[in-house]
């Protein structure tokens, strides 16, 4: 088993439904247990296409899928959320992200682990930082990556 951490987004359509929807996919996955869920956070969106507000949050799987394995699975959530990928950086119903995959770092064509852009996103490492648990390695780089991030918009934690 590996612990893969992931980063999950919605910004169209119901959000809080979205990520839900997610979370008890992954739940009910048999290559997937011990999840940790972070709080949702309410953040203003990147990249300068003008959209709504997202909702996101993090989650820790512990896994016995491959990494590229884990990514067709979360592909296949944010397809059955209706995500489509017509404008970069834009709206989405379902975003899910692997920034994590045990201590793996993968460079294929179709995935990046650690994900490139964590380090530059307040909104991925909060929610991270908030279920790293003991893992002090974990805990130490997203702190280091928090203080150094170019990203200082607010996030708002939702209760």
């Amino acid at each position: 088993m590996t612990t893969a951490y992931l980063s999950l987004g919605a910004n169209i359509g119901n959000r809080r439904k979205h990520l839900l929807y997610a979370i008890a996919r992954l739940r009910a996955d048999q290559a997937t247990s011990a999840m940790a869920v972070a709080h949702f956070y309410e953040t203003a969106p990147v990249g300068g296409v003008s959209q709504p507000d997202f909702l996101n949050t993090a989650v820790a799987v512990e896994t016995s899928r491959s990494a590229e394995s884990l990514l067709t699975f979360i592909h296949e959530l944010e397809q059955a959320e209706h995500r489509h990928r017509f404008v970069h950086w834009g709206p989405r119903s379902l975003d899910i992200d692997i920034v994590f995959y045990g201590t793996a770092h993968i460079h294929t064509e179709t995935l990046t682990v650690p994900h490139p852009e964590a380090a530059n996103r307040r909104f991925v490492l909060e929610p991270l930082l908030e279920i790293s648990g003991a893992d002090r390695q974990l805990q130490r780089q997203l702190t280091d990556w928090l203080a150094e991030t170019p990203d200082h918009q607010p996030i708002q934690r939702l209760g």
